[in-house]
C-alpha cells in the first residue's frame, strides 16, 4: 500500500489540473473571473476527492486499473 503522503501529493495534483482547466473553459465561455475561480476551486476540491477517494479504494483491494496504471508497484 502506497504512503499517506503519495495519496495527498495525488490529491494536489488532481485537484490543481482541473482548476486549471475549469479556469480556462469558463474565462472562455465569457464568464465573470470571479466566479469562475471560486466555482472552479469548488469543483476542483470535489472532483480530485472522488478521484483519489476511488483510487485509493481500487488499491486497497488491490484491483488494477487496466487503462491507467498510474499507480507504480511497491
Amino acid at each position: 500500500m502506497k504512503s499517506t503522503a503519495f495519496w495527498i501529493r495525488r490529491y494536489f495534483v488532481v485537484a490543481g489540473a482541473s482548476f486549471v482547466l475549469l479556469v480556462a473553459v469558463g474565462l472562455l465561455k465569457g464568464r465573470e473571473a470571479g466566479r469562475v475561480l471560486t466555482e472552479s476551486l469548488l469543483w476542483a476540491v470535489v472532483t480530485a476527492a472522488v478521484f483519489t477517494a476511488a483510487r485509493y479504494r481500487s488499491a486497497r483491494k488491490g484491483q488494477a486499473g487496466a487503462l491507467c496504471r498510474d499507480t507504480p508497484d511497491d
